[in-house]
């Protein structure tokens, strides 16, 4: 195990403590999917759950415990749109990520971008909420403005569209190969690099039979939902479905 993931662990475990010692919440920073599933591995007496802001968000905030009523998640939405539209550069999620960075806001205190042309939606933890809204005044050479919004518009966020596939077995490196395109010999490179996550867990058991409603994360290639079998061909095929994010 290396040391970053040790550091992690233990500080899991501090919140974790801390969540049953003084019957509170307590909340990580936002989590990639690797530090997700090594939470998920660790055994916690609090109980934990994710968000990121929004439904199907990759980056989430941890909380742990149950302390008898509920709470929102300490994140905030912050809108970032060009002062003028007009004299605006064309804006790509790198340069508004870049733009954070260049604030000196850590990586971990955002989560997910969601860009809408030269704008884009930026989820925060609350604690750094007030100082991006302050600071960040430039993306690029483009002069923008702030504003906390209450979410992002259901029109911007991921929909996945469904599509039938047929495929030999129910495998998930089959059903990688096919979501994909990819040989099946391409799509077990991606397990044995440590890019499939299954709900946010690694996974790298090629022949995993996925569940229905599993989503499905294959780093640099996307997300998918997977919805079950439809119907088994004569020849022992199937044709299944699944839900693609583009």
């Amino acid at each position: 195990m290396r040391d970053g993931e040790k550091l992690l662990i233990k500080r899991f475990e501090e919140l974790d403590e801390r969540a049953l010692s003084r019957g509170c919440f307590c909340y990580t920073d936002f989590l990639t999917l690797s530090e997700q599933d090594i939470l998920l591995s660790v055994r916690t007496g609090a109980p934990v759950c994710f968000s990121g802001g929004f439904e199907h968000a990759e980056r989430k905030v941890a909380r742990f415990g149950s302390a008898g009523w509920d709470e929102p998640f300490p994140v905030k939405t912050i809108f970032v749109e060009p002062l003028s539209l007009k004299n605006s550069e064309n804006l790509c999620h790198r340069d508004f990520l870049g733009a954070l960075l260049g604030c000196g806001i850590r990586r971990e205190k955002t989560g997910d971008i969601v860009v809408d042309g030269n704008c884009a939606y930026v989820v925060c933890v609350d604690s750094v909420a007030d100082y991006i809204k302050e600071n960040l005044s430039q993306v690029r050479h483009t002069v923008v403005k702030t504003s906390f919004v209450r979410g992002i518009p259901d029109s911007l966020l991921p929909q996945p569209h469904e599509e039938t596939m047929l495929i030999a077995s129910e495998r998930l490196d089959a059903l990688i190969s096919a979501v994909y395109n990819l040989s099946r010999s391409e799509s077990r490179e991606y397990f044995l690099h440590g890019k499939v996550f299954v709900n946010s867990r690694l996974t790298e058991n090629a022949v995993y039979r996925p569940l229905e409603d599993d989503v499905v994360s294959v780093r640099g290639l996307g997300r998918f939902i997977y919805c079950g079998t439809v119907r088994e061909t004569q020849k022992g095929k199937l044709w299944v479905a699944v839900k693609i994010y583009k």
